[in-house]
């Protein structure tokens, strides 16, 4: 028995490893804060590790974890708990930098583009979020959201439509010789 456990914790382990650099990405997107992104990375995994055995032989378990982040994150925006997308000025934290392959890191005002993010209610912001920058598929979008295809169609053209609405995210854009 000890060493079936040793073996499931094991390749939970690996799995966490695997996947929490990703996640927390997505979840600071989500959060617009570093420890707010932490906690629900680990919120999450305390309870994909509860229902280990499912996850691990769920056809995709990375659409299994993004559904329950989406999920705990729906949950929490539920009590009204604030969101800030960019730290603020005052803060000791160190701003999260973006790695190579991070589309946001092409963005001339990484700040910029975090604040507008934070001006989507949050279930576009979600759709933005997983469409453009996890790049998934209208079908994995409203799977991880738990919507309709439509909704997720909807929810992304609002989104998308309102960022660029606003005119610092425009300037931004285009003084980079994007239009």
């Amino acid at each position: 028995m000890g060493d079936r456990k040793q073996a499931r914790d094991a390749e939970f382990q690996s799995f966490f490893i695997g996947r929490w650099p990703r996640l927390l990405r997505t979840a600071f997107l989500l959060t617009g804060e570093q420890h707010a992104a932490e906690d629900l990375v680990q919120t999450t995994f305390e309870q994909v590790y509860v229902a280990w055995r499912r996850v691990a032989s769920a056809e995709d378990p990375d659409t299994y974890v993004r559904r329950v982040m989406i999920n705990a994150h729906a949950r929490r925006h539920r009590r009204r708990l604030k969101e800030l997308l960019a730290p603020r000025s005052d803060s000791p934290l160190v701003p999260e930098l973006p790695d190579g392959g991070d589309r946001m890191a092409q963005a001339d005002d990484r700040g910029t583009l975090l604040t507008a993010l934070s001006h989507l209610p949050p279930r576009q912001r979600e759709a933005v979020v997983l469409r453009y920058w996890e790049d998934l598929s209208e079908a994995q979008t409203a799977e991880a959201m738990g919507c309709s295809v439509g909704a997720v169609k909807s929810n992304a053209a609002k989104g998308i439509a309102k960022l660029r609405a606003l005119p610092g995210l425009a300037e931004t854009v285009t003084q980079g010789g994007r239009k």
